[in-house]
């Protein structure tokens, strides 16, 4: 079985971080194909692999599967450990994941991912910061019921995956997750976000409307990306 992973910009792209970092975690072997936002709108030359011109897309060999929850749910059928054996953590992950899928557009929309940078962000509004205030109850809810260090229990599993921009996120704003800081540090000391970092780095382009979208989060206070 030879699965090939295609993905965007190590700094921006989030959703293609997910089943990247889960695929790398669980040790599911992948060709790595990254195909970089290059244009302020990609669908076109992004159509010729994906229906929805959109990425990630995972390539099964005739199968491709799109969207990071497509790919996880189709994963979830052929490895073990995607999601948690407890059944009651099982719950918790799923319930998490499909909340995390289909939530969150304030957090999207003003703390946009960009894993090379620190941002003093503009004053948050009363919608934010109910997001950051959930995410916080979320982790603390996660870590308390199930013992960590892992968000379901002791093993990483499609939650951790499905939260992990938010571990880049908050770092890059200084958001408030409370003891939820504690999972944010294990996710972002993990060899596998640790290579995304890496890899994020090193990256030489820039993309004008993901550098529009950090300039309306805040201010830049310090840039670690190559050229900065």
């Amino acid at each position: 079985m030879t699965y090939t992973l295609i993905t965007a910009n190590r700094n921006y792209s989030s959703w293609s971080l997910r089943p990247w970092v889960l695929m790398k975690a669980l040790g599911i072997a992948f060709e790595d194909e990254l195909e970089p936002f290059a244009m302020p709108v990609n669908y076109d030359s992004f159509r010729s692999f994906s229906p929805t011109g959109q990425v990630p897309v995972l390539i099964d060999e005739a199968r491709t599967i799109w969207d990071s929850l497509g790919i996880c749910l189709y994963l979830a059928d052929r490895h073990a450990g995607i999601w948690p054996s407890d059944h009651d953590a099982r719950a918790f992950a799923q319930s998490a994941v499909c909340e995390m899928h289909a939530g969150f557009p304030n957090l999207r929309a003003r703390c946009t991912m960009n894993v090379g940078v620190r941002v003093r962000p503009r004053e948050m509004g009363g919608q934010l910061l109910r997001e950051i205030f959930r995410l916080r109850e979320l982790f603390e809810d996660g870590l308390s019921r199930f013992g960590g260090p892992w968000l379901a229990g002791p093993s990483f599993s499609a939650i951790d995956a499905f939260y992990a921009p938010v571990a880049f996120r908050v770092r890059t704003y200084g958001l408030d997750v409370g003891r939820g800081h504690a999972w944010v540090d294990t996710m972002l000391a993990h060899p596998a976000m640790r290579q995304w970092e890496a890899e994020a780095l090193a990256e030489t382009w820039r993309e004008d409307s993901h550098e529009a979208e950090l300039a309306e989060a805040g201010e830049i206070v310090a840039d670690y990306r190559n050229g900065a």
